[in-house]
C-alpha cells in the first residue's frame, strides 16, 4: 500500500505537462467514459478522484473535469440518442433543473479554499463509492415509480458540480431504482448531463478562469473514443461486475486522499506559522 502510495506521488510532478501523462489521462478518459456510458454513471465521480489523487485542488479538478464533460457527454448523448435510448419528456424534465443545481453548486466550491474544501469533497466522493457498491447488489423493483424529476435534477446537478462528480450516481441510480428501464435511464441522464456539464462548465471558468490543460485534453480524447462503444455496450452488458470494480476503485483512491489530509493540515500549519513568524519580524 505505502508502496503504490509513493508511486503515485512520484508520477505527480510530470503528468500534466508530458506526453506520457496526456497518454494516461487519455486512457483514464476511455475508461471512465466507457463506464459512464454503459452504467449511466462514474465519469465524474472517477476523473475527480483521480484528480484529487494526483493533488489538484477541488475546485480546479472538478473545473478540469466538468470541461472534459463537454465534449464526452456531447459524443455519449449523440450515440444514445441515435440507439433510441432517450425519453425527451424525461429529459427536458431533468436538463434545466440540473444546470441551476450545477451552477448553484460551482458557485459554493469556488468559494471556498482547496485545503479546506479536501477533505470533504474526499468524504463525499468516498461515501458515492459506496453507494456505487450498495446499489449494485440492490434489486431493482419490478414495477416503475414516478421519480419527482425537478428536485432530483436540481439536487443531482449541484453534487455534480460540489463533489466533481454525482449526477449519475444519484439521479441514474434513483430512476433505476424505481423500476425504470435502465437503458432508458442511462441514455436520458447521459443525454440530460451535457446541459449540465456545459453550464458547470462556464461558471467554474468565469469564477476560476483556469484548469488543467493536459488532463482535459487526454479526458476528452479518451471520453469520445469510447462514447460509441459504451452506447451499445448499454444494451449488452451485465451492469453488477462494472459497478462492483468502479466501486471498489473510487473507496480506494478517496480512501488515500483522506489518509493524506494530517499531513496536509500539518504542512498548511507550519507554512502559516513560518509566514507569521516572517511577518513579525519585519
Amino acid at each position: 500500500m505505502t508502496k503504490l502510495i509513493n508511486i503515485i506521488g512520484f508520477m505527480n510532478e510530470s503528468l500534466f505537462t508530458t506526453e506520457s501523462g496526456f497518454l494516461f489521462f487519455a486512457l483514464a478518459g476511455f475508461l471512465a467514459q466507457l463506464v459512464d456510458g454503459t452504467l449511466g454513471m462514474a465519469y465524474g465521480v472517477s476523473c475527480t478522484t483521480l484528480l484529487l489523487c494526483l493533488g489538484v485542488g477541488p475546485a480546479a479538478a472538478s473545473a478540469s473535469v466538468h470541461t472534459s464533460e463537454l465534449f464526452t457527454t456531447a459524443a455519449s448523448a449523440f450515440f444514445h440518442l441515435r440507439h433510441g435510448n432517450v425519453d425527451k419528456d424525461m429529459l427536458k424534465r431533468l436538463a434545466l433543473p440540473g444546470v441551476v443545481g450545477g451552477i448553484f453548486g460551482a458557485y459554493i466550491l469556488s468559494s471556498f479554499p482547496g485545503d479546506i474544501a479536501k477533505p470533504f469533497i474526499s468524504a463525499y466522493l468516498l461515501f458515492m463509492g459506496i453507494v456505487i457498491l450498495v446499489k449494485a447488489f440492490r434489486k431493482i423493483q419490478a414495477e416503475p415509480k414516478n421519480a419527482k424529476l425537478a428536485p432530483l435534477g436540481f439536487f443531482g446537478g449541484f453534487l455534480d458540480a460540489v463533489g466533481g462528480g454525482g449526477w449519475g450516481p444519484v439521479v441514474t441510480s434513483t430512476l433505476v431504482s424505481k423500476g425504470n428501464s435502465p437503458r432508458v435511464v442511462i441514455g436520458t441522464v447521459n443525454t440530460a448531463e451535457f446541459f449540465v456539464a456545459t453550464s458547470t462548465a462556464a461558471a467554474f471558468f468565469v469564477a476560476l478562469g483556469n484548469i488543467y490543460v493536459t488532463a482535459v485534453l487526454g479526458l476528452i480524447l479518451g471520453g469520445v473514443a469510447a462514447a460509441p462503444i459504451a452506447a451499445h455496450a448499454c444494451k449488452k452488458v451485465q451492469p453488477k461486475p462494472l459497478m462492483v470494480a468502479v466501486g471498489v476503485l473510487i473507496v480506494f483512491l478517496s480512501l488515500r486522499n483522506l489518509q493524506q489530509i494530517p499531513q496536509q493540515i500539518a504542512t498548511l500549519h507550519s507554512n502559516l506559522v513560518a509566514a507569521g513568524a516572517a511577518t513579525a519580524v519585519h
